[in-house]
């Protein structure tokens, strides 16, 4: 895309908190360009919170921004839709702590999305072109963005179940794709973990409605999985979501191997934080350069 999009009329949506439990509603306004993505709480007296990966509080089951002591948790599917869908720069009125966790995945907030309409602004869309290859790890676990001519997601996971093994995905990310392939998967977590997470305070709002949930050798969804690699697609969701704090639509590879969240916010920072890692080029600039490539 040439230029920087927002939504062309508001739409909301209301439901439950997954790691709360409790009701919100929000609404997603349009924004003029360069605006970003911008979440305001209409609760505690329309506090903005930018989504930034300079507000990042705490990554572990979700990940949480916080502006001056006020909080905003479980932002990663509406954001990852926004950054999928290709739209630069929205309001979204929110009156919890947490946007609604709907059915799990991204597929309702794409709906929302298409309700919304998409408007073109005048200002040129800068990408973030990764220049060199940024990394980090954790033992067995590592997440690499490397230069590369489109966004890529390499995704491996692998949660030693029957249903949820070793699983792959290698996708070029475009907002058509996205909405077909990545949007639906739904967020998951196994039986075995429930009381733990209960015990932690999370999970409040969570059901067989909104997630997957794996016993020792299957699902308790009657209705089963979305895709046979429904888990991977969905930790591609969640990276996307991630990603997006960097406030730019990124041109790179990233492959990521049984990361989380921690590990999605520790890459943006470690990217962001050293200038020399990446570029801010439009597609004019994207255009002309391939077409010189081909040429010589």
């Amino acid at each position: 895309m040439r230029f920087e999009t927002t939504t062309q009329r508001p739409v909301e949506v209301r439901g439950v908190g997954l790691h709360s439990g409790v009701k919100v509603g929000i609404r997603i306004l349009p924004a003029p360009a360069s605006t970003g993505i911008a979440f305001l709480r209409t609760d505690l007296d329309r506090f903005v919170i930018p989504a930034s990966w300079k507000y990042v509080a705490r990554v572990s089951y979700a990940t949480s921004l916080m502006r001056q002591g006020v909080l905003l948790s479980t932002t990663e599917h509406i954001l990852s839709v926004f950054y999928g869908l290709g739209i630069d720069n929205a309001v979204v009125e929110i009156d919890s702590l947490e946007p609604p966790i709907l059915d799990g995945s991204g597929a309702p907030f794409v709906e929302l999305a298409e309700q919304a309409g998409r408007k073109q602004l005048r200002r040129k869309r800068r990408y973030l072109r990764i220049r060199r290859p940024v990394e980090v790890r954790d033992g067995a676990r590592r997440l690499t963005v490397l230069p590369s001519d489109s966004f890529r997601v390499t995704c491996l996971t692998d949660y030693g179940h029957p249903l949820a093994g070793r699983q792959e995905i290698d996708i070029e990310l475009t907002p058509q794709r996205y909405a077909q392939e990545i949007a639906a998967a739904r967020t998951f977590g196994f039986e075995r973990d429930l009381e733990q997470m209960r015990d932690m305070g999370l999970i409040r709002g969570a059901s067989l409605s909104n997630a997957v949930c794996f016993t020792r050798d299957g699902i308790l969804n009657q209705e089963g999985l979305r895709f046979p690699d429904e888990c991977c697609r969905h930790k591609v969701l969640d990276l996307i979501g991630d990603l997006a704090l960097i406030g730019r639509p990124l041109v790179g590879h990233v492959i990521a191997e049984r990361a989380g969240h921690a590990m999605h916010t520790a890459l943006v920072a470690k990217i962001m934080n050293n200038r020399s890692s990446y570029e801010v080029v439009t597609l004019d600039q994207l255009a002309t350069e391939a077409a010189r490539a081909l040429v010589g």
